[in-house]
């Protein structure tokens, strides 16, 4: 009985030291350290451009012209080119698309190119400008009246007025210069400047001449008049003064003649 007691002892011991490390036969888990693992950081999309070339034209109207938008997007998910004009054809490569529009008659146009990439959407604008260049530019002969020319330049079918820009030159120096910023017509139109103009001795022989030019966001269409040389031009009112002072001078002329022609023969006859 004496010897049974430690032994029993000994095999309490035992199982409670074990028993940590099972319980019914099952293992027990530890418990282990936890480790804090920071997300990864969300990427909504990268930075990317788009650009749409040429950014600013002008076209006559009824013309065409082609518009490349391209983007730094390695594999856009979408690309649109908003207009309301007619499109024609269209080409593409990796990361950019030539479109052409027909048939431009709006004076001024807008037109946008957008490109989606992962996600996101970014867009760049180009403006279309109509214009016709003036079918003609001519100038009446200066008249002179009152000590100075008047001048006239007749500027036809052009488009848009607001654009124009019309010169006076004589010889090679501007005498004047018009903008027509305040016209607003929509539709090709006449356009007639006159321009009294006090000409000295050292503009007499000069040629004359109209500059009618379009300033179209940096595109610049001019068209010129043909010379006409500053002569002694006399108004209607100027010409009849003119006869009616050459006559009289004539009439006296022959008054002194007849007078002086009386005298001779008086004296002839006396000898």
């Amino acid at each position: 009985m004496g010897s049974v007691f430690p032994l029993s002892l000994l095999l309490l011991l035992a199982t409670a030291y074990w028993g940590n490390e099972s319980v019914l036969g099952r293992p027990v888990k530890r418990e282990q350290s936890l480790r804090y693992n920071p997300p990864a950081p969300f990427r909504t999309s990268a930075p990317f451009w788009v650009r749409i070339s040429p950014e600013s034209v002008a076209v006559p109207p009824g013309g065409s012209v082609w518009f490349n938008c391209s983007s730094s997007c390695p594999l856009p998910q979408n690309s649109s080119l908003y207009t309301h004009l007619r499109r024609g054809k269209t080409f593409s490569g990796p990361a950019w698309i030539s479109y052409q529009l027909l048939d431009v008659r709006t004076w001024i146009s807008d037109v946008r190119c957008f490109v989606t990439c992962l996600g996101e959407t970014r867009g760049a604008t180009a403006r279309i400008t109509t214009y016709k260049a003036p079918h003609s530019v001519t100038m009446e002969p200066p008249v002179l009246d009152g000590g100075k020319y008047t001048l006239r330049c007749h500027v036809t079918r052009v488009f848009p007025v607001g654009f124009l820009v019309v010169t006076l030159k004589c010889g090679v120096r501007v005498i004047y210069s018009e903008s027509l910023e305040r016209f607003t017509r929509l539709d090709p139109a006449n356009v007639t400047l006159i321009h009294a103009f006090p000409a000295g001795p050292r503009d007499f022989g000069q040629p004359v001449t109209c500059l009618a030019c379009l300033n179209l966001d940096g595109l610049v269409v001019c068209s010129s008049s043909a010379p006409i040389m500053l002569t002694l031009a006399w108004s209607p009112a100027s010409k009849a003064l003119a006869s009616t002072s050459f006559a009289a001078l004539v009439g006296i002329l022959l008054i002194v003649g007849a007078t002086y022609l009386r005298k001779c023969l008086v004296m002839q006859s006396r000898t």
